[in-house]
């Protein structure tokens, strides 16, 4: 039997772990950008704040807007959060290249004892293996499945803490994998581009084997939603095919469309147009 969705469903709610951090670090970034885009107006201009902003904003719209409330109800509505939180946040706050305006958006003496702590031995290790793309990629295919399997999405779904536990895997798991597809200023290329286009081609894969799943299966694959009543009478066969389309079209275009920027960057960069200049003169 349908039954009507709650107000408490429809509502906003604050989420302490991720407003009050994401509200820091727009004051954060917005404080260093304001003086970087002076000193660097080629590099901090406004799409960059706005693309920071963007991603933060998407952070909290999983985190905190009615969508949490109805992915207790609804697989599509939680593939939505997951979807926000892996492929729309963190792409987004490397677009802001936020690490410099974050470190000059801290006080002086802070500011100082972030670089000296970031300089230590062992930060450097962990930042070098965090930078390649074999552990980005294993991190975030890691998180990937792990919480896409019955019983880890199901405890999800039932523990508050674990449900917190899993967006963070999803979000920090984003973060890894989309750094060296953005190499947002001032990283820098240690493979190349062309191997990017790659480790997105196979990351839309499992995207769109596990859509695949979802959307064909002739069985609730997340058992908790076949113990509830949703409303409006969607049978979860059919929450979950949905959900299994939301996350194959737009998932799939995510990761598709930064093949495609990958291409065009690379066809238009110096090198390229320096390969096709003997070929022209010989013709």
């Amino acid at each position: 039997m349908s039954h009507p969705i709650a107000d408490a469903e429809l509502s906003w709610v604050f989420e302490p772990d991720v407003a009050v951090p994401a509200a820091f670090a727009a004051a954060l970034y917005l404080r260093g950008w304001l003086v970087l885009r002076h000193r660097m107006p080629d590099r901090f201009g406004s799409e960059r704040a706005a693309a920071f902003v963007g991603g933060l904003a998407a952070l909290v719209l999983a985190a905190c807007s009615p969508l949490d409330g109805l992915g207790r109800e609804f697989l599509q509505a939680h593939m939505i959060q997951h979807l926000l939180l892996m492929l729309v946040a963190p792409p987004l706050l490397w677009l802001g290249a936020p690490v410099a305006p974050v470190l000059l958006g801290l006080p002086r003496p802070v500011r100082r004892q972030v670089a000296i702590a970031l300089g230590t031995l062992p930060m450097r290790r962990l930042a070098r293996a965090l930078a390649d793309p074999r552990v980005a990629w294993g991190a975030f295919i890691a998180a990937f499945w792990i919480w896409h399997l019955p019983g880890a999405y199901d405890l999800a779904l039932r523990s508050g803490a674990w449900h917190h536990v899993e967006h963070a895997s999803f979000f920090l798991g984003g973060l890894i994998f989309w750094r060296p597809v953005i190499l947002a200023w001032p990283a820098r290329e240690t493979w190349p581009r062309w191997v990017m286009i790659v480790y997105l081609l196979l990351a839309e894969t499992q995207n769109t084997l596990l859509s695949a799943i979802l959307t064909f299966s002739d069985r609730v694959v997340y058992p908790f939603y076949a113990t509830i009543d949703r409303a409006g009478g969607l049978g979860a066969l059919d929450d979950q095919a949905l959900a299994g389309l939301i996350m194959w079209v737009p998932g799939s275009l995510a990761f598709l469309l930064p093949v495609l920027w990958l291409l065009m960057t690379m066809l238009s960069s110096p090198t390229a147009r320096a390969a096709e200049r003997p070929a022209a003169s010989g013709s």
